[in-house]
């Protein structure tokens, strides 16, 4: 038997203003056929678990269209409408497939459709015809809409966040479809769409009160459904479906699927206040940080590159300059620095205006100070093991390490036996990367541990690779495009009401589930 498997994948902020076009996807991943397998067969991403599942199932994968680029903001229409074509392209010339496997990331948006995830997948469905089986993959960010259930036979999304399960996803996916296709099993699966948006601060799955929805969606596992998925939400596209999901799969009882998707929902309505977020200041952040043995890590959920942030906030670069502290590390997007490092030369220093180009109103004005130029880098750099994004291969450009002058010996808050590194250290990138790989110090010479303090630009994700190294983690509500607090933010499409939006009553899904089950006894 022969499977297809299709990737198209990227996180839209509508909050920004740089719109996301073919040359991002270009200048990351898109491509076809055999260069596929040679970039994903061996990645902790879900492709790759597509590709191991299919051959131990003894079935051909025919890779056709990869396509991913870090988060953004909307796509455009003739970006959208290019890889759209390439998928419909190479769906045409693969041959016979037998079933397909796909791997949208569910929270894209272009420019005309909102529900982007949404319309590929019918378009792909619309083109093989009702009768060949699909299992999509999707993020746990994802905003599902019932387009994307009704398109596929079966959906399966990641279950940790970090994300370290997507190459297990991948394979559970394609052991579905291998037992779809050997008729072993009927997929069949139903979606609840609470009113409530659960809080990014609080989507890490191995605590609470994420960690006990997962649990109920575990024992579900026990009681007849073959697959569920708990999807927490991308709170910063504003389309209608913005918020949290849960879907079930059983085999050929849709009955029993709704009836599970729809736990999952009445809890999370039931719980909904506790997945309101701890909103951390930047003073408070660095008082604690700077008390605590380092390393520590502080996450900057407003410029969060994850969520599509231009990543060049200044916020705590700013306050720690402030402060004098002089044993920190911060990364930020800057190809002016870069170009500046370069032509002053390592070795020499000059002055340097870092960060803040993208946005200064949101993201604060650039820190201007004066700079040692440490060391220069092509970029490079490869992640063995398994992190957030299931990624191997990283390229950050042109890449420079400057030492900030902050005229000042180790600020005196530090506890003794604390880490000291000589300086405060930033890097500034040629192309925005997401902190998910300490890879992307280490390659630049920068010993991760020796730093008291570590600036991410994220909120969980880069906790898998920097919380085995911290002797803390905290998270930071700067401001910016992916605030913390999203009910600042001003949003024209979103369902009404919404929690914690507005205000709304349990009743609703209790009743929902009544008549539901009133209907079913009928």
């Amino acid at each position: 038997m022969r499977v297809g498997i299709i990737c198209f994948q990227q996180e839209s902020n509508t909050f920004l203003q740089r719109p996301t076009t073919l040359a991002d996807f270009k200048r990351d991943i898109l491509i076809t056929r055999a260069d596929i397998r040679k970039e994903y067969a061996h990645a902790h991403h879900e492709v790759g678990g597509f590709f191991q599942g299919l051959e131990e199932n003894h079935i051909n994968a025919i890779p056709l269209v990869a396509a991913w680029t870090v988060p953004g903001g909307t796509i455009t229409d003739e970006c959208y409408s290019m890889i759209l074509s390439m998928i419909q392209t190479q769906l045409m010339s693969a041959g016979v497939l037998d079933g397909l496997l796909v791997a949208p990331h569910g929270a894209a948006v272009s420019e005309v459709h909102r529900d982007m995830d949404g319309h590929w997948i019918s378009m792909v469905r619309q083109q093989v015809g009702l009768n060949m089986p699909i299992v999509s993959t999707l993020d746990l960010h994802a905003n599902v809409s019932q387009r994307m259930i009704d398109a596929v036979n079966a959906t399966i999304a990641y279950r940790t966040n970090p994300h370290l399960d997507q190459r297990q996803r991948g394979i559970d996916a394609a052991n579905l479809l291998a037992r779809t296709l050997r008729k072993e099993i009927r997929p069949t699966q139903a979606a609840a769409f609470p009113r409530v948006s659960i809080n990014i601060e609080r989507q890490l799955t191995d605590q609470p009160p994420c960690s006990e929805l997962l649990a109920m969606a575990d024992a579900q596992l026990t009681r007849g459904a073959i697959a569920n998925s708990c999807v927490l939400g991308f709170p910063y596209a504003d389309v209608a479906e913005m918020g949290s999901s849960f879907i079930a799969v059983t085999d050929n009882d849709p009955a029993l699927a709704r009836k599970l998707a729809d736990e999952l929902a009445g809890y999370v309505v039931e719980h909904r206040t506790d997945f309101l977020p701890e909103l951390i200041s930047i003073d408070r952040a660095l008082d604690a940080a700077m008390d605590s043995v380092g390393p520590v890590t502080l996450l900057d959920i407003g410029d969060n590159i994850g969520g599509g942030s231009p990543g060049d906030g200044t916020y705590l670069l700013r306050a720690m300059y402030g402060r004098k502290i002089t044993s920190a590390f911060v990364s930020l997007f800057d190809p002016e620095s870069v170009q500046l490092a370069a032509a002053t030369g390592i070795g020499n220093s000059a002055r340097f205006s870092l960060g803040g180009k993208t946005s200064p109103a949101l993201h604060g004005e650039p820190l201007v100070c004066n700079c040692s130029i440490q060391s220069l880098h092509l970029g490079q750099f490869t992640e063995d093991q398994p992190r957030h994004g299931g990624r191997r291969n990283y390229d950050m450009g042109t890449t420079a390490i400057l030492r900030v002058d902050v005229a000042s010996d180790v600020h005196p808050g530090i506890r003794e036996g604390a880490t000291k590194h000589p300086g405060l250290i930033v890097q500034v990138t040629s192309r925005r990367i997401p902190p998910f790989s300490l890879n992307q110090l280490i390659s630049c010479g920068l010993d991760p541990k020796s730093f008291h303090i570590l600036v991410a630009k994220g909120v969980h994700a880069p906790a898998a690779a920097y919380k085995p190294i911290s002797q803390k983690l905290i998270r930071v509500n700067t401001p910016g495009v992916t605030t913390a607090d999203p009910t600042i933010l001003k949003y024209e499409h979103r369902r009404k009401p919404l929690f914690p939006f507005e205000v709304i009553e349990e009743s609703g899904i209790r009743d929902l589930m009544a008549r539901r089950q009133e209907k079913e006894a009928l």
